[in-house]
Order: C-alpha cells, then sequence, then structure tokens
C-alpha cells in the first residue's frame, strides 16, 4: 500500500466541510453506535492478513510509521486528537525534511480478555487513506480494569504480519509508536491469536520474544499521557521503562501526540540538531507552542534518562 500522494489542501478542504457540516470523522464508530452492533470495521481486521509498505515510483524510498493507540477508558482522545493534527503532522514530517516518503498506518488497541475489538489495523497509507482508515475506527472505550491492555497481541502483529521495505530492501528501522496509560501483558495467549490474527501456534508466547523481534525491524516508541486515569502510575511507568528504557515518553499533555511524534523521529532520523530547532519547526508546520513545549519536555526527559536493557537510545542532549 501507500501508492497515492499526501495533498494537504485536499486534506483542510475535507476538514472545513466536516466543519461546516458538523460532522465527525470517525463515521464508522457513529455506526456502530447507531446500529447496535458491535464489531470491527472489515478494513481493519486484523485477521489472516498482513499490512504492506512498499516502495514505487512515486515513493522510492518509503518509511514505514505505525502508531497504535489505547481506545479505552480515558485514553478515548487520542484518536480524535491524531485526526485533527495529521495534517500539521505531515507537514512537518515531508516539507521540513524529517521523511521524504512517510506510509504511515494507524490501528487501535484494547484488551483482548474482554472486549470485541482488541485490535484494529490500517493499512500504511501515503495519503488521505490514512484519515480514512482513523474514520474506521471503532472507539469501544471498553478495558477490564486490570490496568492491563493487549499491547502485547499488536505487538505480535507487527513483528509476524508486517512487509515493510525499509527495512527488507534498505535495512532502515521503520517507527512504531504505541500510545496508553496502562501495562501489556506478560504473555500473549495462544488462543488471542488464533481468534484476532488467525496464527495456529502450540503455545502461549511471553512478551520478551516478540518484543525482540519487533526491535529488529521497528524503532519502537512508547508514549504514555501523564493525565490519563493511570499515566502517573508508578507501576505503569516502570513497567513500560524496564521494557523501552528511554524510549518510553512522558507526555503530559495527551493533545501533544502528533507533536511528539514528528520530534522523536526528526531526531532519530538526524534531521533536527536540537531540540528548540525541533520546536521552531513544530510551530512553523501549524502546531501550537503549548503542544511544541509538552512534546519537547517528554523528549527532553527521556534523553536524559537513565538508559536500561538493550532498548536503543534517543539522540543524546
Amino acid at each position: 500500500m501507500g501508492y497515492s500522494q499526501w495533498s494537504d489542501a485536499a486534506y483542510q478542504a475535507r476538514q472545513s466541510y466536516r466543519r461546516q457540516t458538523n460532522q465527525s470523522a470517525f463515521t464508522y464508530d457513529q455506526q456502530v453506535r447507531a446500529s447496535g452492533r458491535a464489531e470491527v470495521h472489515g478494513q481493519m481486521n486484523p485477521y489472516g492478513t498482513v499490512r504492506e509498505s512498499r516502495d514505487s515510483q512515486q515513493h522510492p524510498e518509503s518509511l514505514s510509521i505505525a502508531v497504535l493507540f489505547d481506545v479505552t477508558g480515558s485514553m478515548g482522545t487520542v484518536p480524535r486528537v491524531l485526526q485533527t493534527k495529521l495534517g500539521s503532522l505531515m507537514r512537518v514530517l515531508i516539507e521540513h525534511g524529517y521523511v521524504a516518503h512517510p506510509q504511515i498506518l494507524f490501528g487501535a488497541v484494547g484488551d483482548a480478555h474482554c472486549d470485541v475489538a482488541p485490535l484494529q489495523i490500517g493499512q500504511f497509507e501515503s495519503g488521505l487513506e490514512m484519515d480514512d482508515d482513523l474514520g474506521k475506527i471503532y472507539l469501544e472505550g471498553g478495558g477490564g480494569g486490570q490496568v492491563h491492555e493487549s499491547y502485547e497481541l499488536a505487538l505480535y502483529y507487527m513483528a509476524r504480519h508486517t512487509a515493510i521495505d525499509c527495512f527488507s530492501l534498505r535495512h532502515r528501522k521503520g517507527y512504531l509508536f504505541t500510545i496508553g496509560d496502562e501495562k501489556p501483558y506478560p504473555v500473549l495467549r495462544r488462543n488471542h491469536i488464533l481468534q484476532h490474527i488467525g496464527d495456529s501456534l502450540e503455545r502461549d508466547v511471553p512478551l520478551a520474544p516478540i518484543l525482540a523481534a519487533v526491535q529488529q525491524r521497528y524503532n519502537y516508541f512508547h508514549i504514555i499521557p501523564t493525565n490519563t486515569a493511570h499515566g502517573r502510575s508508578p507501576d505503569v511507568q516502570a513497567r513500560w521503562q524496564a521494557l523501552l528504557g528511554e524510549r518510553v515518553l512522558l507526555l503530559d499533555d495527551e493533545a501533544a501526540v502528533c507533536e511528539t511524534i514528528a520530534l522523536a523521529i526528526g531526531l532519530n532520523e538526524g534531521a533536527v540538531q536540537s531540540l528548540a530547532r525541533g520546536v521552531d519547526d513544530l510551530r512553523h508546520a501549524g502546531y501550537a507552542d503549548g503542544g511544541a513545549a509538552a512534546a519537547a519536555t517528554a523528549i527532553d526527559e527521556a534523553r536524559t534518562r537513565r538508559a536500561r536493557g538493550n532498548a536503543g537510545l534517543l539522540p543524546a542532549p
């Protein structure tokens, strides 16, 4: 996937029309709530699929970027933020030279122990199709109350069911961002894999080898919005930091997730030489001062945090 081109003018026109007609960008979620029939949209269903990010004549050096967010409880605002700030994210990535050919996949994470839609996965896209995928997400708002969500199911999918040319052809890692304020389960159950992805395994899978497989092909970050229900939990923060070290970003404004993603990519790609320069880029792309500052703080705190394990580091301050 990812053969079309991003058009900021077309995106802005679409946003303007929605405002004028008072339409939500999340049309599928509205349909589910109106009908009372809750299920994953057919085009967001990960069962039996592989999501591809491919080079093409239009995008000869594609870079895969996946953003998977918790849609349970207080995390339900994040997809709406991503949708409204998508234009600015693409502007800063492309126009400021962070990534020439980004291909972005959006997905949603819930709890496979109790939710109807614990995993929703879009396509890697270069154009307005990524906005369409956001509109197909069911904002379930469930969760099981155990301060865990099924991130391990999403990580298994990214490790085993994505094909990305940036890595397979050019040995360049893609980017994976998960966003949420709860912990992953320590073990992925084989029945969850079979039910939601379609793979038949002989036994349950511990989180550690799944995480290692993801990190072979993706620069993996987890963003914890600290103003949500469990975002300030020392237990939640410690668990993620034990897994990812400095690539856990503690964000005090969940409305600044796009800014944080852009800065993390810019720094790792070597396109931003300093946080101050990155903040300027965000402002020029249309982001407000407050969001840019929150993103810079999250990155700065992560860069000065002592590394743990073998998770890679952000560039040194």
